[in-house]
């Protein structure tokens, strides 16, 4: 019977230190992250366009630097700042969602204005989706 307590104690133990290693891991810089892709905002929509398995094999997951022309800037109820990307599609964009967590230089993108963003790429719903983007 203390061999059984002394096991359920020690992966009691086990889990609570793996909970807070979890709950407590650091969040990666964006702002020092290297890039694992560089490209344009029509290329990547592209990709994700043409074939969309083969595109999150390649950018899922990954840090994307991306380069194009502002679309569209809007703020949401929470006050995160998304930055759509035109790709030559009327309809749909790469989306770039500023990060909160780092100070950002500049939120107020005008239509029509280059920019370089790096984020980490979450596919694509309708939009390609870029999160916890900086300006490069």
């Amino acid at each position: 019977m203390k061999k059984l307590l002394a096991v359920g104690l020690f992966l009691a133990l086990l889990g609570l230190g793996t909970g807070y290693f979890i709950y407590n891991k650091p969040f990666k810089n964006m702002a020092r992250a290297e890039a694992d892709v560089a490209l344009n905002a029509p290329d990547l929509f592209s990709a994700f366009e043409a074939d969309e398995s083969a595109a999150n094999q390649k950018y899922l997951d990954k840090v994307i630097k991306v380069t194009g022309t502002v679309k569209e800037v809007s703020k949401g109820d929470d006050g995160n700042i998304s930055v759509t990307l035109e790709t030559g599609n009327e309809l749909f964009g790469v989306i770039c969602q500023l990060d909160n967590l780092s100070k950002q230089e500049k939120t107020d993108f005008q239509p029509g204005e280059k920019v370089t963003f790096k984020g980490i790429c979450t596919g694509m719903l309708m939009d390609v989706v870029l999160v916890r983007c900086v300006l490069v």
